[in-house]
């Protein structure tokens, strides 16, 4: 319906559609159409006559007489006629079969001339006879070849041709003073029709000008005005474009499809350099992880995954496509706290029913290489048009050839498409957006169109709606409703895994009884290597016809969102069970308010901007490259490369202890509780305790076969870091420490790697590590197990930096590759990509916005919704090693390799 509303119906009597499918139109002439009426006496009328590729229409202007459509192929002869007046004539004798279309409005298509006729136009521009004549005979020689793939490629050179001779008119230009950057062929594409034309892009606008000049003589778009850009894939193969100029619109200002991916490309790219941040800004990544925020809704969430999986509504082939959620359509009142009024959306639509799935699989056993499941698939033009008959009835009519379905067949209620959808041995469609909007447009037929009476006698109105529907704006309230509840959300990502993730295609679409025909994948087929034309043409048109499985967006399972209250609803046991049960985070809670310390982090990262410098402090010789504070705030710890431990005093301002335990660089620093203890790390494979007390070493760790490059502490282990590839994990109490007892240390784990741990940190529970290497891999480690539950290649080079989200739902990370990472702990998925202009050594965050020390010693914030950077605060003359925060996040202490501490505070 986006695609009928984003044009009003034209008052035009002729249409695009109607033209066969896969058909140009390539020119027009104004003409009269000479009617004998006897042997002395004619008439003539004036219109249009335009030349397509398979057939001839003329268009009266008198609104009474019929637009006439005359197929080249039923013609027997053409020919230029000489008649004594010297009025030339095209003559049309014996055509076979004519259409006269009478209204879209009412959508009737009428025979008005039934058996052989004769037709004699005449040209308004009489030189031009001679051309039309033969331009016809070419056209009318290619429609009587016997093979299908023969009569194409003569049209395809005949349209070639015509766009060889022509090229874009530069007088269309909106300014004289501007430069043209490319020119190529193209067709710009609409539901069911492809206009061939010429593209030009300069500096300040894109054209389209369309062969025929129809349905206008330029299309215009400025560059300042697009809002996005996607490449997509048509017939799937890479060629098409759809340029955006709103935000939200779902429907496309222009849908171009080149003749080769190279031009495709080279636009595409000239574009994006225009559009500030457009690369960074719309990614499947960062819009999953503002849906798993809830900072956008389930519905705007599957029209982004729509159009990043090369969903259109300028493609009925691939429509947009939306899930069934509710499975109740017959109770009086609709009730979204019960689960089982929701459909399982860890199945697809043919394996809901487990009888006719039986049937089915015993069938996908039998059948040879390449198997599938299912014949027909959940989105095709034909089902799209089965919706939206009642407001595109166009467009059904051109599909079929100028005919409804049978009236028992169309789209009559709700509750029984839903039905045939479960037991239909050939059903398997789901729904479009339109279920879930705003206009019922669609299921309410206020054309009054005269869709055919059903067995009964009844006539094909209005949609039956459920029960529990009062109208049709109360029926799509509840759907979005539906599909906004709880239990939805809870299990949105088991019908994304089915439709753009990681079950769509391969051995775990079998496991899901997911498999569809081979032709409906990307990559299935190249129809460029197909020789044969006619099998050629034949693969092309069941691509477009049957419908086509989305681009595939996630290779890996699609993380949960992040509801609320968390309620497990499920059928059956999740397979996020064990990640929940680790994660406090998820667990449901009474209190309806938060505690004043979260209420106060929340009001300090709303104004992490006005983070303001208080003093600078060199204490050090070399790199900072640790910090730890008092729980008092009153002394600071630092480590440097310097290989020492020294002890600042905020209250004075002055340095008080410098300790030193090795002649090698200390890597980083920890307080342990009660403030009676500093842990250092250092380079000579060493972890020291330092007693804050008595000022001097009361233990070691000679633990590690390499530098020890990060140490955590939580419930009274230590966890130690090391480039040796292992992460060691030791039981010691502070008590112990401090009163030197032997065999203090005691080893309970050692997590291997592959490559040296260059960070690593605990999630606030302490039942989770993640760690991560010189190589770029992070892993993630259920500590209460020892266990490793993901491993994910993260970056192209060392780690910086790694930590949680304080709900232990996301990691991120920095790296030598300059990108943020953002993992989804549930599902080890990457979920977000951040690129920065340089390395981000250091940081901290709220699992939304990002407070970093970069490599130029600026402090910067990011934003992970929008994907991008806010704010930059000058600080160190060099990078940024080393980050604190404090538990209400109001103070941060950065160290740098220019030697220097330096103090900040939010000034509200």
């Amino acid at each position: 319906m986006a695609f009928v509303k984003k044009k009003e119906r034209s008052k035009e009597r002729f249409s695009l559609l109607l033209l066969d499918l896969e058909e140009y139109y390539f020119e027009q002439h104004t003409a009269y159409r000479v009617i004998h009426n006897n042997a002395a006496e004619k008439s003539k009328v004036r219109g249009s006559l335009k030349i397509c590729s398979k057939s001839l229409i003329f268009e009266p202007e008198p609104i009474a007489e019929p637009i006439i459509k005359i197929p080249l192929r039923d013609c027997i002869k053409i020919e230029e006629l000489d008649q004594k007046e010297q009025n030339p004539f095209i003559e049309y004798v014996t055509c076979k079969l004519l259409f006269g279309l009478v209204s879209f409005k009412k959508a009737l298509f009428s025979s008005h001339f039934l058996g052989e006729h004769e037709f004699f136009f005449q040209l308004e521009a009489s030189g031009k006879t001679e051309d039309v004549v033969q331009t016809l005979l070419q056209l009318y020689r290619a429609s009587c070849l016997d093979k299908l793939g023969d009569q194409t490629a003569m049209i395809e050179a005949n349209l070639q041709s015509r766009l060889a001779r022509t090229s874009f008119d530069k007088n269309s230009f909106q300014c004289v003073s501007e430069k043209p950057h490319m020119e190529c062929e193209a067709e710009m594409v609409t539901p069911l029709v492809t206009n061939p034309g010429h593209v030009c892009i300069t500096d300040q606008n894109l054209y389209f000008q369309p062969l025929s000049g129809y349905p206008e003589p330029v299309v215009q778009i400025k560059l300042r005005s697009i809002r996005r850009i996607y490449k997509r894939r048509h017939g799937l193969r890479p060629l098409g474009l759809e340029v955006f100029c709103t935000e939200n619109d779902w429907c496309s200002d222009v849908y171009l499809k080149l003749y080769n991916s190279k031009d495709r490309d080279e636009l595409y790219y000239y574009i994006a350099t225009f559009l500030e941040n457009h690369m960074a800004e719309h990614t499947a990544e960062s819009y999953m992880l503002q849906w798993q925020r809830g900072h956008i809704t389930n519905y705007q969430y599957l029209l982004h995954l729509n159009n990043l999986a090369d969903r259109s509504c300028n493609d009925l082939s691939q429509y947009p496509v939306f899930p069934w959620v509710i499975a109740d359509y017959s109770s009086a009142e609709l009730d979204l706290m019960n689960p089982e009024t929701f459909r399982d959306l860890s199945k697809p639509v043919g394996a809901l029913n487990e009888e006719r799935l039986g049937r089915l699989l015993e069938r996908y056993r039998d059948m040879p290489d390449p198997k599938f499941m299912y014949g027909s698939h959940y989105s095709s033009p034909g089902y799209v048009l089965f919706y939206l008959v009642r407001v595109a009835p166009e467009y059904m009519l051109c599909l079929q050839n100028g005919r409804y379905d049978h009236a028992d067949r169309m789209f009559n209620s709700i509750a029984e498409t839903w039905k045939n959808c479960l037991v239909g041995a050939t059903d398997f469609k789901e729904l479009i957006p339109e279920f879930y909007g705003s206009d019922p447009g669609f299921i309410v037929n206020s054309l009054k169109l005269d869709l055919g009476k059903k067995q009964g006698g009844k006539m094909v109105q209005d949609v039956h709606l459920p029960p529990w529907a009062n109208d049709p704006e109360g029926f799509l309230q509840k759907n979005l409703e539906a599909l906004e509840s709880q239990y939805v959300s809870e299990h949105l990502h088991e019908w994304i895994d089915l439709i753009f993730g990681f079950k769509q295609k391969g051995s775990e679409a079998i496991a899901a009884h997911n498999v569809f025909h081979p032709l409906t994948y990307e990559g299935s087929i190249d129809c460029d290597s197909i020789e044969d034309p006619d099998q050629k043409i034949a693969m092309l048109t069941q691509i477009l016809e049957f419908g086509q499985t989305p681009t595939q967006l996630f290779t890996s399972p699609h993380p949960q969102r992040i509801t609320p209250k968390f309620q497990n609803q499920s059928r059956t046991p999740s397979r996020s069970t064990s990640f929940h049960e680790l994660s406090p985070a998820s667990t449901s809670h009474d209190s309806s308010f938060e505690d004043l310390t979260e209420e106060s982090k929340k009001l300090s990262w709303s104004n992490i901007r006005k983070l303001k410098m208080v003093s600078k402090n060199k204490i050090h010789k070399e790199a900072v490259t640790g910090v730890a504070v008092t729980c008092n705030g009153s002394s600071v710890f630092t480590t440097s490369q310097d290989s020492t431990l020294k002890m600042f005093s905020k209250e004075s301002n002055a340095l008080k202890r410098s300790m030193s335990f090795s002649n090698m660089a200390l890597s980083s620093c920890l307080m342990l509780p009660e403030d009676t203890t500093v842990v250092c790390s250092s380079w000579d494979n060493n972890v020291y305790f330092y007693s804050v007390a008595y000022g001097r070493r009361q233990g070691t760790i000679m633990g590690h076969d390499d530098a020890v490059s990060k140490i955590c502490w939580h419930d009274n282990r230590l966890y130690t870091a090391s480039w040796d590839s292992t992460v060691k994990v030791w039981s010691c109490t502070p008590d112990d420490i401090s009163s030197n007892k032997r065999n203090q240390f005691q080893l309970l784990a050692e997590l291997e790697h592959e490559a040296g741990v260059n960070a690593m940190h605990l999630n606030p529970a302490g039942t989770m590590l993640v760690s991560a290497t010189k190589e770029g891999s992070v892993s993630i480690w259920d500590i209460t197990t020892f266990g490793l539950l993901h491993q994910v290649s993260c970056h192209s080079g060392t780690v910086y930096d790694i930590a949680f989200s304080p709900d232990s739902r996301h990691i991120l990370s920095v790296g030598e590759n300059r990108c943020l990472k953002v993992i989804d702990v549930q599902t080890g998925m990457l979920i977000s990509t951040v690129v920065s202009e340089e390395q981000q050594r250091c940081f901290c965050w709220d699992g939304y916005t990002v407070l970093s020390g970069s490599q130029s010693g600026e402090l910067m914030i990011w934003d992970l919704i929008a994907g991008k950077f806010t704010e930059r605060i000058p600080g160190h003359s060099g990078p940024v090693t080393t980050m604190w925060m404090n538990e209400q996040c109001s103070s941060v202490i950065t160290g740098g390799e220019d030697k220097q501490i330096i103090f900040w505070k939010l000034q509200f």
